[in-house]
């Protein structure tokens, strides 16, 4: 079990979302850190869910502006999508902290997808 809470993620990541939806990212960056890197120091099981969580919550709910203007109005997004942890700063950081590489290896996974069409529903 991991003891990031969210003012730990917002110690990296500045965020306006309520503590209850950091919550939700912890408990998703838990979940994918035991399933997939196994086991790992306390210290480090810490580190690496709090930057897990800061990089999905700046990969969805709270993208990081990397270059805005005034007029007419713009506004670019930091990352791309489709680059996994290399998207965001707080998840390559997350590379570097998971030694095995198993976070890393999850990006280079290829998921194979059908598509299947109904003639009728009559």
């Amino acid at each position: 079990m991991s003891d990031v809470v969210a003012a730990d993620v917002k110690n990296i990541l500045d965020t306006s979302l309520e503590d209850a939806d950091i919550n939700a990212y912890i408990g998703a960056a838990i979940a994918l850190v035991d399933s997939v890197v196994g086991t790992v120091t306390d210290a480090l099981k810490f580190e690496i869910v709090r930057w897990l969580a800061a990089h999905l919550i700046a990969s969805t709910r709270e993208q990081q502006i990397a270059e805005a203007t005034a007029g007419p109005a713009s506004v670019k997004f930091q990352g791309h999508t489709g680059l996994g942890l290399n998207s965001t700063q707080y998840g390559q950081q997350v590379k570097v902290l998971d030694a095995s590489g198993k976070l890393a290896a999850l990006d280079k996974q290829k998921v194979a997808a059908s598509l299947f069409a109904i003639g009728s529903f009559e």
